[in-house]
């Protein structure tokens, strides 16, 4: 598989730099309710739909964002030749899917690890990868499912939940790396399929839970 084209290693650190901002999602989750979180993010995602496509459909607005931050989109970000959304408003919308579709605990781990860790995947994948994993690089997705499992522990310790939180969320880790690694050859864009993935492995495992007399997790928070 030919090798996507890459914005500069500089650019690549702002444009998770801005990533990492989304990191407010699931904090402020954390603090509201799942119908004021979505009447939060429903709006901003159609508007950042609609600046996208503003973009590929009004000149002069093209001109304008490329001017912004073009040196920070990918290629496929910036092609004129078909209309597709950008990485912000893919983060938006899987936001907006996990809330929707997932009990709190699993929506706001699965959201931090997409934004955790792909953002330290990518960073140490470009400057230390050597050999491929799948699309990846195998010490990228080692750092994913590494930073993964910190961001399951942390909300552990913090939220003081059940030790079957811990296996699920390390499982779900291990898939959304695999996942991330896999994003070009599954034709999904990975801020949707990560978090997707991670999420339906973690409420999976907590819906077996109790056939084996287990402590479920879900309703945690």
């Amino acid at each position: 598989m030919a090798d996507v084209p890459q914005i500069s290693y500089a650019n690549e650190l702002a444009r998770k730099g801005i990533h990492l901002l989304s990191l407010l999602i699931p904090i402020i989750y954390l603090n509201i309710d799942t119908q004021t979180a979505l009447l939060i993010l429903v709006p901003m995602t159609v508007v950042a739909i609609a600046i996208d496509a503003l973009m590929y459909f009004h000149g002069p607005t093209r001109k304008r964002m490329h001017a912004m931050v073009g040196s920070m989109l990918r290629s496929h970000e910036r092609d004129t030749n078909r209309f597709l959304l950008t990485g912000a408003s893919w983060v938006l919308i899987a936001a907006t899917m996990v809330v929707a579709l997932f009990p709190k605990v699993i929506a706001v781990t699965a959201f931090t690890i997409l934004i955790v860790s792909d953002t330290f995947a990518a960073l140490v994948g470009r400057r230390w990868g050597r050999h491929r994993f799948l699309d990846k690089s195998l010490v990228g997705t080692a750092t994913f499912i590494a930073t993964a499992v910190v961001c399951v522990v942390v909300y552990d310790v913090i939220y003081a939940l059940p030790p079957t939180f811990v296996l699920a969320g390390c499982l779900g880790s291990v898939v959304g790396g695999v996942v991330e690694a896999a994003s070009i050859r599954l034709r999904l864009d990975d801020n949707l399929s990560i978090p997707g993935s991670i999420a339906l492995v973690m409420l999976g495992i907590d819906l077996l839970l109790p056939l084996f007399s287990l402590p479920t997790f879900s309703k945690a928070l």
